[in-house]
């Protein structure tokens, strides 16, 4: 399983004035779709794209393009638990780790999914918590 971060979606999910790393993300993305492996989105990922969209009809564009593309995956009690440690780990190293990033992390550590992102915050997370990234 691939998780994908909110830098990836939103890249993908832009349809004008892409930049030329958007377009790459968005045509990786793409590739992905394809292939053999699910790619699933964490719910506070489309809570932070949906939380930026004031248009309504653009919002409910957005949703739909969302729901037909990818499985959303909600957070257990277990990935909560696991974000507050992740947290409490990385303020050990002294790594600021915010809160969504710390719940992204950890559902993707807790179904052992690789996490596609441009997010560099969560590179020490690949090294403190083993957290695979693409």
């Amino acid at each position: 399983m691939i998780l994908l971060d909110t830098s990836v979606l939103s890249a993908a999910l832009r349809r004008k004035k892409r930049g030329e790393a958007e377009q790459e993300l968005a045509t990786r993305v793409e590739a992905l779709l394809q292939g053999d492996h699910t790619i699933a989105l964490p719910g506070i990922v489309l809570q932070e794209i949906l939380s930026g969209i004031s248009d309504q009809g653009q919002r409910e564009k957005v949703l739909r393009a969302v729901r037909q593309s990818f499985p959303l995956v909600l957070a257990s009690e277990g990935d909560h638990l696991k974000a507050a440690d992740l947290t409490t780990a990385a303020a050990r190293k002294g790594i600021a780790l915010s809160t969504p990033d710390a719940l992204i992390a950890a559902q993707a550590l807790n179904r052992r999914a690789t996490l596609f992102t441009r997010d560099t915050d969560f590179t020490p997370l690949s090294a403190l918590a083993g957290l695979h990234l693409l």
